[in-house]
């Protein structure tokens, strides 16, 4: 398994199930990979359509394989609203290093309940391991001319 950063761009979701009945929902999005949780800012008011645009920032470690996404509804004076979620899996962005801006599907009790969009981009961390190959190139005992 890789490890290293997970960048994610999360811009948009539409088509969500509003799940306020006299107004339009303040959506948010949980991002989470193994232990780390981050929260997005709460799109007040912006319904079924939400745009956030920001930049999430994750330390890839072994054994990480999926990001999970809970999308929330922020109610004032009760609990929030659980609107959907989806699970994207980190193997083709560890392999491509870079996926564009996708459309998930976003889902709740199995069905769909619309899109979110997202791009994620994974930059590896250099191991040490390499440093001695580096090293090995430039000779060494091996290489050495010294005879007795």
């Amino acid at each position: 398994m890789p490890q290293g950063k997970l960048q994610v761009v999360l811009v948009s979701a539409k088509g969500l199930e509003n799940t306020d009945f006299l107004c339009n929902m303040d959506p948010y999005v949980l991002l989470t990979c193994r232990t780390q949780e981050q929260k997005s800012s709460v799109a007040s008011g912006k319904g079924s359509e939400p745009e956030w645009n920001e930049d999430f920032i994750f330390n890839i470690s072994e054994g990480a394989s999926e990001l999970a996404l809970k999308i929330m509804d922020s109610d004032t004076g009760s609990q929030d609203d659980f609107v959907g979620e989806v699970g994207i899996p980190l193997e083709p962005v560890f392999i491509e290093r870079n996926i564009p801006l996708t459309a998930y599907t976003v889902v709740k009790d199995g069905e769909y309940r619309g899109e979110i969009k997202l791009g994620l981009t994974f930059t590896p961390e250099e191991r040490e391991s390499r440093d001695f190959e580096v090293e090995e190139s430039f000779g060494g005992w091996k290489q050495s001319s010294y005879t007795d």
